[in-house]
């Protein structure tokens, strides 16, 4: 079944198919020349639903939205769901790091717990009345520099127990089965398997 991904970044596009197997050939929105939909949603939930619609919408495709993004507690959960552009430049990894090490500066290690959260949403068609929605979220802590060479966005900087590493320092395979993506789409595998 052919399935749109209502992104174009790269990372994403990879773990998800990595994580899909051969249920779903998926593609990016960009192939279709689909641009990135207006997020103004408040939430990671509505977010992911306006993906996802945006995207079937414009290739009349089932499309799957995912909404996911870094919550600091010393932040107050920023930055969020403006994880992306945190420093002001859509998909600028390295400024949004920047920012959120000078942001946090002074803060202990104890309390600078974090946790990874995606929200996926799957509908069928851009009216589907009953999108299917599942959620991820992987704890951790924020390192005071970078560690690692894998992954993308704050990944260098993120510090998961369970593994005693940067999330930038797993094997893809490893962290894509444990990360908060991981979790979602296998919750949401469970939901697809339980509507059909």
């Amino acid at each position: 079944m052919k399935l749109v991904l209502a992104s174009g970044n790269a990372g994403k596009l990879a773990e998800l198919r990595d994580l899909l197997g051969d249920r779903f050939t998926l593609h990016a929105q960009s192939e279709f020349g689909v641009g990135d939909a207006d997020e103004t949603g408040l939430s990671f939930i509505e977010n992911a639903i306006l993906k996802a619609r945006h995207a079937a919408r414009a290739t009349g495709l089932p499309a799957l939205g995912d909404d996911s993004g870094l919550c600091v507690d010393a932040l107050h959960g920023a930055p969020g769901l403006y994880s992306a552009r945190y420093a002001g430049t859509h998909g600028d990894s390295d400024a949004n790091i920047d920012k959120l090490l000078r942001e946090i500066d002074g803060i202990e290690d104890p309390a600078r717990t974090a946790r990874f959260v995606c929200v996926l949403a799957l509908v069928r068609h851009a009216e589907d009345p009953m999108p299917l929605v599942a959620e991820g979220s992987w704890e951790g802590r924020i390192l005071r520099a970078r560690r690692g060479g894998n992954g993308f966005g704050y990944d260098p900087v993120f510090f998961s127990p369970l593994h005693g590493c940067s999330a930038a320092e797993l094997p893809a395979d490893v962290k894509n089965r444990g990360s908060h993506r991981g979790q979602a789409l296998a919750a949401l595998q469970r939901r697809l398997q339980a509507a059909s």
